[in-house]
C-alpha cells in the first residue's frame, strides 16, 4: 500500500504559499508507516516546531491500474474520504531552500490522517464536493473540490503514467488555502458535505 500525494493543486494555497504554479500535479509519496492509526492522537514530532495541517479529499484505488485513461479513471475507485497531510513547514522549507526532497517534512511517522471511507454514489457530483476541517470547533479550512486544478480522474491518470496503482492505495488530491499550525490539545475534525469522517487530538 502507497499514498500518492498532491501539492499545489488548489490556486489560493499556491498564493499563501507564495508558490510556482505548476504545470503539471506536483507528486510526492508517504510511506505506510506515516498513517496515524485509529484511536491514536497526532504527537507533535521533536524536529519541528512548525507541523501544519492540510486536509485533502482523499480516493481509495480498488483495482489494478496502469496507464488509465482519464475516461476510465472513474472505474478504480468507488470510495472518498478527508485525510490530513501533516507538514513540517519549517523543515520543508530549508529543504526546498538547498533543492532537496520533503520526505522528511511530509513523510514522518503518523504524518497521514485517513478518515471513514465513503460510497462516492452518495454523490449527486464529484466536481462539487464540499470539505472542511475544524480545530476545536473553528473551521480553519474550506475546500470544494470543483477548485480543483486538477480533477480527481486527471490526478489518477497522471499518477498511474508513473506508478502501478494497485488495490488500497489512497491519493491524498491537494489542499486547499488556511493552513496552519497545529498546537497540543487542538482537537482536528475533518467532515465532508457536514459529515464528520475523522476526529483527531493533538499531543
Amino acid at each position: 500500500m502507497k499514498l500518492i500525494c498532491i501539492g499545489r493543486n488548489y490556486a489560493k494555497h499556491i498564493e499563501e504559499l507564495q508558490n510556482e504554479r505548476p504545470d503539471e500535479p506536483v507528486v510526492f509519496l508517504k510511506p505506510d508507516s506515516a498513517i496515524l492509526l485509529k484511536q491514536h492522537p497526532f504527537v507533535i514530532p521533536e524536529f519541528s516546531s512548525d507541523i501544519h495541517h492540510e486536509i485533502e479529499l482523499i480516493v481509495k484505488i480498488n483495482k489494478v491500474g496502469k496507464y488509465i485513461e482519464p475516461k476510465f479513471a472513474h472505474k478504480y475507485y468507488d470510495a472518498i474520504s478527508v485525510g490530513i497531510d501533516f507538514t513540517a513547514r519549517d523543515l520543508q522549507q530549508k529543504l526546498k531552500d538547498k533543492g532537496l526532497p520533503w520526505e522528511k517534512a511530509k513523510a514522518f511517522d503518523g504524518s497521514a490522517v485517513i478518515g471513514d471511507f465513503i460510497s462516492k454514489k452518495v454523490f449527486s457530483s464529484l466536481e462539487s464536493i464540499n470539505f472542511e476541517l475544524t480545530n476545536n470547533g473553528k473551521t480553519v479550512q474550506k475546500g470544494n473540490s470543483g477548485l480543483m486544478l486538477w480533477k480527481i480522474d486527471e490526478l489518477i491518470a497522471h499518477v498511474s503514467q508513473y506508478f502501478t496503482l494497485k488495490i488500497g492505495d489512497i491519493i491524498f488530491t491537494g489542499t486547499p488555502e488556511g493552513v496552519a499550525v497545529v498546537k497540543p490539545n487542538d482537537i482536528l475534525e475533518g467532515f465532508i458535505e457536514n459529515k464528520k469522517l475523522f476526529r483527531i487530538n493533538v499531543k
